[in-house]
């Protein structure tokens, strides 16, 4: 590991920051790599070669796409329909909520689909005399857990997706099952956990009255801007298209960047919108965050400190198929807990990689232990996930 001293004491330092939010992700990244720059660890041309580009451009083109159906309205219509579909249930509540925010989740980033869920669920249950807490809390759990179904729902999906190659059907067959279980569960052990809060509503008149006029108060507030039809049926077509192109990849050979950033411009080119304004809301730091991670982990595997961390970290727990797969899937939902799932994801794939190429692990197996321990670890805490610390956010306010 000739000349690795200083590349680990940065991303260790990098790492640190990030986790304390000393500084910007972005920022503490990109500093890391520049640092790295002007003491000629590395130079300018071989840290952007080491850059995904497959990963910036899945991430860039869904976030564009997300932009304009957010813009369209159609989630929040969607919403507070569900919200009236309820009428006043909090187990309905519960249940109706859940499987919206998990659908969404499954094809958006998991903080859109909570900032516009939780609005609505917390005028919905404070105006019932219910805490939202409970409610607010449980709709950030299952965000992540239904993001966690398919390729592009969560950050470390599309980071292993884009790296290793795997397909968008890939994720949604192996990881359904897993997902629709952990779903399910979740909402047991909440509504066994929180009985007395899901009784069956009052039935008296004055109740039922109160409950109508809290529910057409909701409509008229949230949907107080007349909803752009056109706009709704390109971008929901337009997400379709998106969706149809991943399915189909095996056959078109178009990769999940590539679709994503197709169908992004063509988007861009029927909504007539204002470009310039749509892309202000894109994150543009969450991709520059990207980069520098992957500039920085890639220097590490350069200087053979991944591979030292395979063999002499996770190649020592035995040969045994069972307990190789529960380690990866156990330390990736535990650090996840408690650590940036992003940066762990990235630092594990080249980790993952060579245990793949010296156990007798069936194939692909460890990328779905990945994959369901850095998604699912972000509910063991509140710090675990973004959607989670906006959630608590919200609920706060």
């Amino acid at each position: 590991m000739e000349g690795a001293l200083l590349p680990i004491i940065v991303f260790f330092v990098v790492y640190v920051i990030i986790t304390f939010e000393i500084l910007n992700k972005a920022v503490a990244a990109m500093l890391g790599v520049m640092i790295l720059l002007a003491l000629h660890v590395t130079d300018e041309h071989h840290a952007v070669s080491l850059i995904d580009v497959e990963t910036i451009m899945l991430l860039l083109g869904m976030m564009s796409i997300v932009v304009i159906l957010r813009k369209s309205g159609i989630f929040t219509l969607l919403s507070v329909k569900i919200a009236e579909l309820t009428q006043g249930s909090p187990l309905k509540i519960l249940i109706l909520f859940s499987v919206v925010t998990a659908t969404m989740s499954a094809f958006l980033d998991n903080v859109t689909t909570v900032l516009i869920i939780i609005p609505i669920i917390v005028e919905l249950t404070a105006g019932m005399g219910l805490n939202p807490r409970l409610f607010v809390i449980s709709q950030a759990v299952i965000s992540n857990i239904g993001g966690t179904a398919t390729l592009i729902g969560d950050p470390p999906n599309i980071i292993i997706g884009s790296k290793v190659g795997l397909t968008f059907n890939q994720f949604a067959v192996n990881l359904f099952v897993p997902v629709v279980i952990s779903f399910g569960l979740a909402l047991v052990i909440i509504w066994a956990t929180n009985r007395e809060v899901f009784k069956p509503v009052n039935t008296s008149l004055s109740k039922l009255f109160s409950i109508q006029l809290l529910l057409e108060k909701i409509r008229l507030d949230f949907l107080n801007t007349p909803i752009d039809r056109m706009l709704l049926i390109k971008s929901v077509s337009c997400l379709a298209l998106a969706i149809f192109l991943f399915i189909t990849q095996t056959i078109t050979k178009l990769s999940p960047g590539v679709v994503a950033m197709l169908v992004a411009m063509i988007l861009f080119s029927i909504s007539k919108m204002d470009v310039e304004e749509m892309l202000e809301e894109i994150e543009w730091s969450t991709l520059l965050f990207f980069a520098g991670l992957f500039i920085l982990v890639g220097i590490l595997e350069e200087k053979g400190v991944i591979e030292w961390i395979a063999h002499n970290v996770f190649l020592r727990i035995g040969d045994d198929p069972y307990v190789i797969v529960l380690t990866v899937l156990w330390v990736s939902g535990i650090a996840s807990g408690f650590l940036d799932n992003i940066p762990f994801t990235i630092t594990m794939i080249p980790v993952v990689q060579l245990m793949m190429e010296t156990t007798p692990v069936p194939h692909n197996i460890l990328w779905w232990a990945l994959a369901l321990g850095a998604c699912l670890g972000g509910n063991l805490t509140i710090i675990g996930a973004s959607a989670n610390i906006v959630s608590i956010g919200m609920a706060k306010q």
